[in-house]
């Protein structure tokens, strides 16, 4: 039986465009929420609300890069204008960009890294939370952290673990300083995912799974709907008591 935890909510998700993102956007949409999907490409945010709206949801696609403060102050403006309110966000927008040594990271790439994963997720949050504490019923957000961060670290990703244990960081200390607000602030931490971001250069799915059998003590990755699955209850009346937690999710490999 399909549950309805969300029904009359406004939820916002960056990064909607694919994987994670879009993952959550439908689980979201099939528990009643209206959805503010977000993305900086037009063509797979659509593709996102059609999905949506074909299972009988509501949607709304708006581009925006979430390191522009301007962009995040309007997306969230454009979710309160078309639904009335924003009850639930999810910071998903991130970037890997590594593979080799620190030593050899361009600036370019570690300044992507920095702008869309840690500022734009700070920059999300300002703007989120504004609007939320103004609420009568406040509101619930989730960031998307990483297992590489403040729970693991893995060759060829010093700079985006930083980025990631940022966001574990940066979601504790605004969970603090905002509860008083009415405004529940959580974050999940994924391992391998059914993505392509973990996949090996050149590698197939295949190869993938069987990499994976003894890489993680669970023996796979885990469904972007496990994930999903994590987001939703953080952002549920069920979890009306958890504050400023970094939930992990990731076959066991941090275990």
């Amino acid at each position: 039986m399909t549950s309805n935890r969300f029904t009359d909510r406004t939820v916002l998700v960056t990064g909607a465009g694919s994987g994670i993102g879009r993952a959550v956007a439908l689980a979201f949409a099939a528990e009643g929420a209206r959805l503010v999907v977000a993305g900086r490409g037009r063509g797979p945010l659509d593709e996102t609300v059609a999905l949506i709206e074909h299972a009988g949801g509501k949607a709304l696609a708006v581009t925006a890069d979430v390191s522009d403060a301007a962009d995040v102050r309007a997306l969230v403006e454009a979710a309160v204008d078309h639904f009335g309110s924003l009850d639930v966000a999810v910071n998903n927008a991130g970037v890997f960009r590594g593979g080799a040594p620190l030593a050899e990271l361009s600036e370019e790439d570690w300044h992507t890294q920095l702008g869309i994963n840690v500022t734009g997720v700070f920059l999300a949050l300002q703007a989120e939370i504004r609007q939320m504490r103004t609420q009568p019923s406040g509101g619930a957000i989730v960031n998307i952290a990483s297992i590489f961060g403040v729970h693991a670290r893995h060759p060829g990703a010093a700079a985006y673990a930083a980025t990631k244990a940022a966001v574990s960081v940066l979601t504790r200390g605004a969970a603090l300083d905002h509860i008083g607000d009415g405004v529940r602030i959580n974050a999940v931490s994924p391992g391998a995912v059914d993505t392509t971001m973990s996949l090996g250069p050149g590698e197939t799915e295949a190869e993938r799974a069987e990499r994976m059998r003894d890489a993680v003590p669970l023996g796979r990755v885990s469904a972007t709907e496990e994930i999903a699955a994590a987001v939703l209850y953080l952002a549920s009346d069920a979890a009306a008591s958890v504050v400023g937690t970094d939930l992990v999710v990731d076959s066991g490999a941090s275990a």
